[in-house]
């Protein structure tokens, strides 16, 4: 598995995805009350836009990165907003290799940390490691991006809804999958989904074949 040097991305600046406001597809969630209220786990939080306006709205928030720089800058903008640490604690972890030993959650969000898989072996291990991080009736959101919209050269990897689905369902109920713009800080139509995931009550079941 091979993926960009993300310490280097901050180190640098290059940093597209960190647009310095609350994502608006998380503020949608929260004021639909899809997440559930409680103890929230952050995947790539960077420099913790997304969990500090978590913690301003009432959850308990873990926000974790492999960026060491990232999560630095994480403890900054939380000691500039006054957000005490034991509502919002950050932490430099793989969550490929520690997930399921940061549980149980309520809810888990990331955005754009799923589609930086490209192998589907690891996009199913995210998804797994989702599984065990959360609490029963625990809820995952993920922003995604998306194989809608025309040919790009640059921004978000994308992901097939079939993609999606082939590591979510084996371990995850999967509640929604939406289409929707990515942010508002880039064309419309650089597009993305918006996956609601729940840890699963029963197993999955097999598809039927009609006699």
């Amino acid at each position: 598995m091979s993926h960009p040097d993300w310490n280097a991305c901050y180190a640098t600046g290059d940093l597209p995805w960190d647009t310095g406001v609350p994502d608006l597809h998380l503020v949608g969630l929260v004021e639909r009350g899809t997440l559930p209220r409680g103890r929230l786990l952050e995947i790539g939080c960077g420099t913790g836009t997304n969990a500090v306006w978590l913690a301003g709205e009432g959850f308990d928030v873990v926000g974790i990165d492999v960026s060491p720089l990232a999560i630095e800058r994480a403890g900054r903008r939380r000691s500039e907003h006054g957000v005490p640490s034991d509502r919002c604690s950050f932490e430099v972890r793989d969550f490929l290799q520690a997930g399921g030993d940061l549980g149980p959650f309520d809810a888990v969000f990331d955005r754009g940390v799923f589609h930086v898989f490209d192998e589907s072996a690891d996009r199913a291990a995210f998804a797994g490691q989702v599984a065990r991080a959360l609490a029963p009736g625990g809820v995952w959101a993920s922003v995604i991006g998306s194989t809608e919209g025309p040919a790009r050269d640059g921004g978000p990897p994308r992901r097939t809804m079939r993609d999606i689905a082939d590591a979510v369902e084996p371990v995850l109920e999967c509640v929604s999958l939406t289409s929707v713009r990515l942010d508002a800080q880039r064309p419309a139509h650089v597009r993305a989904w918006v996956l609601v995931a729940r840890r699963r009550s029963v197993p999955a079941q097999l598809s039927t074949k009609r006699d």
